[in-house]
């Protein structure tokens, strides 16, 4: 190794192990966990719930699924995920960035078989606000609503 690498490398750990760690850790709401009725394909369900320090959303049904229950991922771009059940799929992962949002994640959307940036907020009234984003502005936003 070149005495520059090592020189490199050292002053990068040093200035890591300088750097202040934050402890105020954002907790999301827990509003945000249960299902939600999507306004996409007449009335999909979702389920969010926690998944490490992350939210995690999961398919769960829809009138699509219940005509074809056992459908496939077909639409993804990557070929070896194409076998898998959209029942069950996580189809959303993101952290909270405030109480009442979440963001610094990703958004799948099966019937297309892209992937999108996107952030979550909880509203006032207790829908959630949902945007999704191929690249800004290039978005689409939907409101849900909590099925219990």
């Amino acid at each position: 190794m070149s005495r520059a690498f090592v020189l490199a490398a050292a002053f990068i750990t040093a200035a890591f192990m300088c750097t202040e760690v934050s402890a105020d850790v954002v907790r999301a709401d827990p509003r945000f966990y249960g299902v939600w009725r999507t306004p996409v394909d007449g009335g999909g369900l979702a389920r969010l719930e926690p998944c490490g320090e992350r939210i995690c959303g999961y398919v769960v049904d829809s009138p699509w699924l219940r005509a074809n229950p056992d459908q496939r991922d077909i639409r993804n771009s990557d070929p070896p995920l194409r076998g898998r059940r959209v029942v069950g799929l996580k189809f959303m992962e993101a952290r909270a960035l405030a109480e009442n949002r979440l963001g610094d994640g990703w958004v799948y959307h099966p019937e297309e078989g892209n992937t999108y940036t996107g952030t979550m907020t909880l509203l006032e009234d207790g829908r959630l606000r949902l945007t999704g984003c191929v690249l800004w502005p290039l978005c689409r936003t939907q409101i849900w609503r909590r099925v219990e």
